[in-house]
């Protein structure tokens, strides 16, 4: 049965109201937003997470993009119909975010997150089918992508995220409703990096696959 009030949410206790419904439409509070989201993170994260006021604009992206808010969408250039790359430095919150924005729409599908190096683990073990999986109709953020390491199944060398995007984009571009078929990824390298990871074909079928959004290169490390 479908939450007729999807935009309110408990949690330990707490009812969190992210905005208001009008005309069977509901109308999100960015402030309310980040309430909710800081008390979430310290309940997957502990008690010392902080959203800190310098990353609201890429919170901001993330948010309008989870709950399709298609006005500030197409000024921002954000496209629906694609997946979200999120860039920046190590220890920047990357995966925490995306691991938050999920639970501000519990009415949708949500994306399972999958360690890269997993993915790698997975195929030096299974072979071809790891592909086969990972590169079929689920919906996934792949998180680190870059840094992992190249795979070997029976003495053959494979670039697995490599294989894994491409089989991604070919099912994403003959897909009617793309988002159906959305591909999220969190790293740390830049365009340049990643083409040399991936080659100049995988890196031109991401840019028709995700959205880019940026943490600045000087964005302080949360974890220390």
């Amino acid at each position: 049965m479908k939450n007729p009030e999807p935009h309110i949410i408990t949690e330990g206790g707490i009812t969190y109201h992210l905005g208001s419904i009008n005309k069977n439409c509901i109308h999100y509070d960015f402030q309310k937003i980040l309430i909710y989201l800081e008390a979430k993170g310290k309940l997957l994260f502990g008690k010392y997470f902080k959203i800190y006021e310098e990353d609201h604009p890429i919170i901001f992206k993330l948010c309008i993009y989870a709950i399709q808010d298609f006005e500030y969408c197409k000024k921002l250039d954000i496209d629906i119909t694609k997946g979200i790359l999120l860039t920046g430095p190590v220890g920047c919150g990357k995966t925490s975010l995306m691991k938050l924005i999920r639970h501000i729409t519990p009415h949708r599908k949500a994306y399972n997150i999958i360690p890269c190096r997993n993915t790698v683990f997975s195929f030096n073990h299974l072979g071809y089918k790891t592909i086969d999986e990972y590169g079929s109709e689920g919906f996934y953020c792949f998180d680190d992508l870059g840094v992992e390491p190249t795979g070997r199944h029976y003495g053959q060398d494979c670039n697995v995220m490599g294989e894994i995007l491409l089989s991604r984009y070919q099912i994403h571009d003959h897909t009617e409703n793309k988002r159906q078929i959305l591909t999220h990824a969190t790293t740390n390298l830049n365009a340049t990096e990643l083409e040399e990871r991936y080659g100049n074909r995988v890196r031109s079928r991401m840019r028709s696959m995700f959205n880019l959004v940026s943490f600045n290169t000087n964005s302080r490390d949360k974890r220390q």
